[in-house]
């Protein structure tokens, strides 16, 4: 089958076509025919080599890609699932230690995968499983009740649109960032106040909550700028592993999605929110799978608004 992934790492243009073996769906598995593989920013990660050390025992290529959707073609042993060959799925692609999802073909633990919502193409529903998941795990750690403020960064992504979106869901005041471009954008996904992206973040966060946000998401990684923006006592989640030092009782609640990876009903349950239009499936270009260097130039260039697709 053809593959996109890297021999030696690097930048953009490490990328290429690879050949591999067809996978066989194990017990517990199933396997995709991919039609659509979302481009993230955790892709130019594995690209660059920064996770060499948890692929030392894989030899290349290296594969990226964690979300996909496609057509389910095989099910493994043991499987107890309402899925048939021939539906169309999403799933959530972990690669390390196997391959990632810019792959024709690819295996996955059946609770990793989910019917596509309905209405949706393969693209559109290719950026839902890892960018959803990760907002649905930050929600989770926050553990925000109805009423209470959650502030956003960088909530014109992927991950701070859905944290935005499943925040509306759960009930909760959003105060979420934008640039003045970006603006009604961030409206429409459904943010109570927008204020200006950037450095002063939290000092305009205060403008509009004076003690504080009772949760944050900081999908833009702002790290240590965003601490003020909450309030005494208050949680912040992150997503690089950013960890703040003791400051007026805050904690911080590191997110990582391949904890969430086999949680088939929350991706389920994501589905659903779709399906309603509570959350929105945004695809920013879909480009063919060769073109995948392409795509990561576009990505690392900023100002993506949705993700970037490849196609299969």
């Amino acid at each position: 089958m053809k593959a996109i992934g890297v021999t030696e790492f690097g930048g953009p243009d490490a990328l290429h076509v690879v050949e591999l073996p067809d996978p066989e769906a194990g017990p517990g598995e199933v396997r995709i025919r991919v039609h659509a593989a979302a481009v993230n920013p955790t892709d130019t990660v594995l690209r660059g080599g920064a996770r060499v050390g948890a692929l030392a025992s894989v030899p290349p290529p290296y594969v990226p890609g964690m979300d996909v959707a496609g057509v389910l073609e095989q099910i493994g042993a043991g499987v107890q699932t309402g899925l048939q060959p021939g539906d169309h799925v999403m799933a959530i692609v972990v690669p390390l230690g196997s391959h990632g999802g810019y792959s024709e073909r690819v295996v996955v633990p059946a609770q990793s995968a989910a019917r596509v919502p309905a209405g949706a193409t393969d693209a559109e529903a290719a950026t839902l499983p890892m960018n959803g998941l990760t907002a649905v795990q930050a929600l989770d750690l926050l553990s925000l009740e109805p009423g209470q403020t959650l502030a956003v960064t960088g909530a014109a992504g992927a991950v701070g649109g859905y944290a935005v979106q499943l925040g509306k869901v759960a009930g909760l005041r959003v105060i979420a960032d934008a640039s003045e471009s970006d603006e009604q954008l961030v409206k429409d996904l459904g943010a109570d106040v927008v204020v200006l992206r950037g450095p002063e973040f939290a000092a305009r966060v205060r403008e509009v909550a004076p003690q504080g946000a009772d949760g944050v998401v900081d999908a833009a990684l702002l790290n240590e700028l965003v601490i003020p923006a909450a309030r005494d006592g208050g949680r912040i989640a992150t997503v690089r592993g950013f960890t703040g030092g003791e400051e007026r009782g805050i904690t911080f609640h590191p997110v990582l999605v391949r904890n969430y990876a086999r949680e088939q009903g929350k991706l389920d349950r994501l589905r659903r929110l779709a399906e309603g239009g509570q959350v929105t499936l945004r695809v920013a270009r879909v480009l063919p799978a060769e073109d995948a260097a392409e795509a990561h130039r576009i990505l690392e260039a900023g100002g993506t608004r949705g993700r970037l697709v490849l196609e299969f």
